[in-house]
C-alpha cells in the first residue's frame, strides 16, 4: 500500500481529534505553543502551522475566547473554551464514544 495514501488517509483521521482535543484542553487557559506541547505528548502530532489557524477558526466561530497576557517578557495569547465550545465539545465527545462503539463492533468481529 501506497505511504502517502496512508498518510493521507491518517490526516483526514486526525483533523476532528485536534479540534476536539483543543477544545477539551482549554477548558482550562492556554497558549497555543503548550497546547501543541500537550496534544504531543497525549499523542495528538500536529503542526503549529495548522494548529494556529485552527484556534483562530474556533475563536473566529465563537468556541474559544481569548486575551493577551502581557505581564510576561513575551507577550501571548491566552485562548479558553467558551460556553458554546463546552457544549459543543460534550457533544462531540457523545459522538466519539457512539463511533468507537460502532468501530468496535467490527474490529471485534461482531455485527452492526
Amino acid at each position: 500500500m501506497d505511504d502517502e495514501l496512508i498518510q493521507q488517509h491518517l490526516q483526514e483521521l486526525r483533523r476532528g481529534t485536534v479540534v476536539l482535543a483543543s477544545l477539551l484542553s482549554l477548558r482550562q487557559p492556554g497558549y497555543g505553543y503548550g497546547l501543541l506541547e500537550s496534544l504531543s505528548e497525549a499523542g495528538i502530532a500536529v503542526d503549529g502551522n495548522t494548529l494556529y489557524p485552527l484556534l483562530r477558526r474556533l475563536e473566529k466561530h465563537g468556541l474559544l475566547t481569548s486575551e493577551w497576557n502581557t505581564e510576561e517578557a513575551r507577550p501571548r495569547k491566552f485562548y479558553r473554551t467558551s460556553d458554546d465550545g463546552d457544549r459543543l465539545a460534550d457533544i462531540l465527545v457523545t459522538a466519539w464514544h457512539d463511533i468507537d462503539t460502532a468501530l468496535s463492533r467490527f474490529t471485534t468481529g461482531g455485527t452492526p
